[in-house]
């Protein structure tokens, strides 16, 4: 085996502290070698030129570059390797400036060590294989789950580049919360007008040929691996054929049967035929089947089919459940997230006292659309004449929710802008742990509030030393050092939590949740709009509390990293450094399975053996190290390698 080493000099970096001469002196007396050479700057042009010619000219077996870091310039030396022929897995990098030379200040102990360290890179080179990187063909489709801010930004973004996309909502409505709110901190821009214009690109617009939109559907079953993943989505019947309805509502008011409505957080009730509310879309009603006589008693009543004009193919009673299957390359999640469960605080009389609201129900009830048409009342139809405003609500409680969800302020205080608007006679009290105010524009809201005469600001230490009591249908809320507050109307602001079927979409995508119960990113910092699942990308609240604009920016990253990774006629290539599985060695026991932090590893139940998807693995290891039988190899790092590498030290 022909074997060659390659010494960098990196200028006097390394050679101020290393004798290159006697380094060479003594693995030439080894007989490991074929020939020794240096070069001042191997990661230059130069450098480069030199070694690319090297290596057609020497044409060794196996190379031992003894150089930098190489997380600087290991793929650099290897580019020069396939420019030049050669595998270039058939190389070892040994750091001798970071490791060595910058880091011993005796040369006599420098030149030593680095002797040892090149002869142990020679004892592991020659166990070093001979990799090929995979191609795969992929599909450029992408999914998108959730078509809120996050999910239309995605999905508009992506068709404008020509990817087909399939959007799934499991609402029949677009646009996620902001299309519920009159006004959204901190400029109190109106939340439908907002949204209008990317909804009506995504409807109606240039590139909306490209866009499935699928409502009132979920994900159903996803089988494969970026690039090619086929997934199934279940749509539940609307009732209506949305090709032909006009949206005109003559429908509604025949129907004889109706609900309260969930859009409206059930304050009020809708007919079981209708929109969810005015000027929702898509512009066309459905069938609740929980209120429709004809689901919920058998009945043959057809009044909605009666009313129409446009005749009888509008309204489908024995339209279907539907399973829609499609093959794509991406999944984006941009599902959203909830709202803490206020009637855990017994201590606050959420769903006892009628006049004890969530800040979602307070958001629609001052919305022009909403159940009392953007006026304030009380339970009892009189005019509030002092709110309170609690804030962190679950949020920075360890007993609940320990982490601050960030956009409550902003809400609360842009709710006392519009109660000085709407009742500026009012007494506002903001009850509060922490004041959270970051951004260019967010403090104004905070500062008007607080210059605000009848806003007064109150800090308490914990949510549980709090009662509300009701006296003569007036709140009163009592505080942990004795003082009361009376309030007609108490608006509680809670933490932002996963939406209700995340635990259920992570199982099926196998994406991981983080403690807190969010989708995981792959990096807190770096890498927040990819999970740990390769082809599944994260947008939005659903990866953590957060606002319209980080959404919607996350959104933009998402797409940036599909657009760049899946190009439309261009494979995707896979490194070799995966974990492999010896199947007469594996006991089928799925350890490996258990610690894979990548989901990497499947099982095959008919031949009883563990195995490692290389689009999803990461080469990272704990599978082989967890492995009770020695049954999983990482390639370039098996333990023969390692141990060889040990031995070479050694000696």
């Amino acid at each position: 085996m022909k074997t060659g080493v390659y010494f960098c000099s990196c200028g006097t970096n390394i050679t101020d502290k290393i004798d290159t001469e006697r380094v060479k002196a003594g693995l030439e007396s080894s007989g490991k070698i074929a020939y020794f050479k240096t070069c001042p700057f191997l990661c230059s042009e130069e450098g480069k030129q030199f070694l690319e010619q090297e290596l057609k000219e020497e044409r060794p077996d196996r190379i031992v570059i003894a150089a930098c870091s190489p997380r600087d310039h290991e793929a650099t030396f290897m580019r020069v390797m396939e420019q030049a022929g050669m595998n270039p897995y058939l190389m070892q990098l040994v750091n001798i400036r970071e490791q060595i030379a910058w880091v011993t200040e005796d040369p006599e102990k420098a030149t030593q060590k680095a002797s040892v360290a090149l002869k142990a890179a020679l004892k592991r080179v020659e166990l070093h294989e001979m990799l090929e990187k995979q191609e795969l063909e992929v599909s450029p489709d992408v999914l998108i789950i959730g078509a809120g801010p996050a999910g239309l930004k995605a999905a508009l973004t992506l068709a404008e580049s020509g990817r087909r996309v399939a959007l799934v909502e499991k609402t029949p409505v677009i646009g996620g919360l902001p299309v519920l709110y009159d006004a959204l901190f901190p400029n109190m821009e109106c939340g439908p007008c907002m949204m209008d214009p990317i909804i009506g690109e995504i409807l109606y617009g240039e590139h909306s040929e490209k866009i499935e939109l699928l409502t009132m559907a979920e994900l159903d079953e996803v089988v494969g691996y970026f690039g090619n993943f086929v997934v199934k989505i279940r749509q539940r019947p609307r009732y209506i054929n949305t090709s032909q309805c006009i949206g005109c509502g003559k429908c509604f008011e025949p129907c004889p049967a109706s609900g309260a409505n969930q859009f409206n957080c059930n304050m009020e009730e809708k007919k079981a035929i209708g929109f969810t509310f005015p000027g929702a879309l898509p512009n066309a009603p459905y069938i609740d089947p929980a209120m429709c006589t004809r689901f919920t008693e058998g009945s043959d009543c057809t009044a909605c089919r009666g009313a129409c004009l446009m005749g009888e193919g509008v309204v489908v009673y024995d339209d279907e459940e539907k399973i829609i299957e499609r093959q794509i390359g991406a999944i984006v999640v941009a599902t959203g997230s909830s709202l803490y469960d206020c009637s855990c605080f017994d201590n606050l009389g959420y769903g006892r006292f009628p006049d004890v609201t969530t800040a979602l129900e307070f958001e629609r009830i001052l919305a022009s659309n909403g159940p009392t048409a953007g006026e304030i009342f009380m339970s009892n139809g009189d005019v509030p004449g002092s709110v309170v405003i609690i804030h962190c609500v679950g949020s920075l409680d360890e007993d609940h929710q320990p982490y601050c969800s960030g956009i409550c302020c902003q809400y609360a205080f842009k709710f006392n802008h519009l109660l000085e608007s709407k009742l500026p006679n009012a007494k506002i009290h903001h009850l509060y742990k922490e004041i959270v105010s970051p951004g260019k524009e967010e403090y104004a809201l905070y500062r008007t509030a607080r210059e605000n005469p009848n806003a007064h600001f109150v800090r308490y230490s914990s949510i549980a030393d709090m009662q509300i009591l009701v006296d003569n249908e007036q709140q009163i809320i009592q505080l942990a050092d004795g003082s009361k507050i009376n309030a007609d109307l108490v608006v509680l602001c809670p933490a932002v939590v996963p939406s209700a079927d995340a635990e259920k979409l992570s199982a099926m995508l196998d994406v991981s949740q983080d403690r807190f119960g969010f989708f995981e990113e792959l990096h807190g910092r770096m890498d927040t709009a990819r999970s740990k699942i390769r082809g599944v990308y994260l947008a939005g609240a659903c990866q953590a509390p957060t606002d319209i604009q980080r959404a919607t920016s996350q959104a933009m990253a998402a797409s940036g990293y599909i657009l760049s990774e899946l190009v439309t006629g261009r494979k995707i290539e896979l490194d070799p450094l995966f974990a492999s599985v010896y199947p007469e060695k594996c006991a089928g026991c799925k350890v490996c399975m258990k610690v894979c932090p990548y989901r990497a590893i499947g099982f095959d139940a008919g031949n009883n053996v563990a195995v490692v998807n290389a689009v999803l693995c990461h080469g990272c290891g704990t599978c082989v190290a967890a492995c009770p039988v020695n049954a999983i190899k990482a390639n370039h790092f098996t333990d023969e390698m390692i141990l060889s590498e040990i031995e070479g030290v050694l000696k």
